[in-house]
């Protein structure tokens, strides 16, 4: 299918801001680009109230941002891990999409501020991912949550963390997790996969600057290691429930379908949706693409379909 004519239009505006690509940044200079270029909130998608809190982390404290819907306690949760490549990208960056997200879900959405690379390599991002889920499952109460209805949810790099959370949770024996929501994830530390190549240069996300991210998130001794690409993981069994959501013009493509096949055949429930037409990090332009609006009505039916008992199902 040919590029969405929306996505058209964002591809060329893009082109003629001349941005520098981030992989040519230093990166505190990127963070600094993705954050001048976040999406505003939409006050029709906005979330009921806002509210942080630091979280106790393995290396000190972690931000949240807790994000409340339009509906009474006790809440669902949807823990949220942002994307930019374990290097770029913050509470700031998703804001919209986050609000966007709980007024359509009717979760209380806990976004995560884990840190980044290089300053924090592998396996800061994941540490501080596990800790921030576990407390959530600990003070659900405390915030007005259910401790039995906890999903996971990130895109692109927080969608690597998300599915890696769920094999920590098995590993170690908790916290329950009912679901997790991957968004055109990061599933492999490999760059020769066909979408790698087809769309490599010319779709906002390139194969160039997924180099870029994974030299700065790693150490070469750990590119085997399961949490670091769960597609080679030789056990996926055991796991919570997944929705994957991919784009056909990104170089993650082919290892996001990937991974919903092995999960399948280690016996996990998966609903794979390929968005034709779309680039990576399409679910974020949700006041530009109709087929974001799409996207994101998919990840909210899918999160009150089976967290359930959520307000107004019950």
């Amino acid at each position: 299918m040919p590029l969405d004519p929306q996505v058209k239009i964002i591809l060329e505006e893009d082109a003629a801001r001349s941005m520098p690509a981030y992989s040519e940044l230093s990166p505190v200079d990127a963070r600094e680009q993705m954050l001048e270029l976040a999406p505003p909130v939409d006050p029709d998608l906005a979330a009921k109230r806002v509210e942080h809190q630091k979280v106790p982390g393995p290396d000190g404290e972690i931000s949240v941002r807790l994000y409340y819907p339009h509906a009474q306690p006790p809440f669902p949760v949807c823990v949220y891990f942002h994307g930019g490549g374990w290097v770029i990208g913050n509470l700031d960056t998703h804001n919209a999409f986050c609000h966007a997200l709980s007024h359509t879900s009717r979760c209380l959405v806990v976004a995560v501020d884990y840190r980044l690379a290089p300053e924090a390599r592998y396996p800061a991002a994941i540490d501080d991912a596990y800790a921030a889920t576990s407390w959530v499952a600990e003070n659900a109460k405390t915030i007005g949550a259910d401790s039995s209805l906890i999903a996971v949810c990130g895109d692109s790099a927080g969608g690597n963390l998300a599915t890696v959370v769920t094999m920590m949770a098995r590993d170690r024996g908790g916290p329950q997790i009912a679901l997790q929501v991957l968004i055109y994830p990061i599933t492999d530390h490999n760059f020769e996969t066909p979408s790698y190549h087809r769309y490599a240069k010319g779709h906002m996300l390139t194969r160039d600057l997924m180099m870029w991210f994974w030299n700065h998130y790693l150490g070469k001794e750990d590119i085997l290691d399961p949490y670091v690409s769960p597609l080679r993981a030789e056990n996926l069994s055991n796991l919570p429930d997944a929705l994957i959501l991919t784009a056909q013009y990104d170089p993650l493509c082919d290892e996001g379908e990937a991974y919903a096949q092995r999960l399948l055949k280690a016996g996990v429930k998966v609903k794979l949706i390929r968005y034709d037409g779309m680039i990576h990090g399409f679910i974020r332009m949700v006041s530009r693409l109709d087929r974001a609006r799409e996207a994101l009505n998919e990840v909210s039916t899918t999160l009150r379909n089976n967290l359930g008992r959520i307000n107004g199902d019950r």
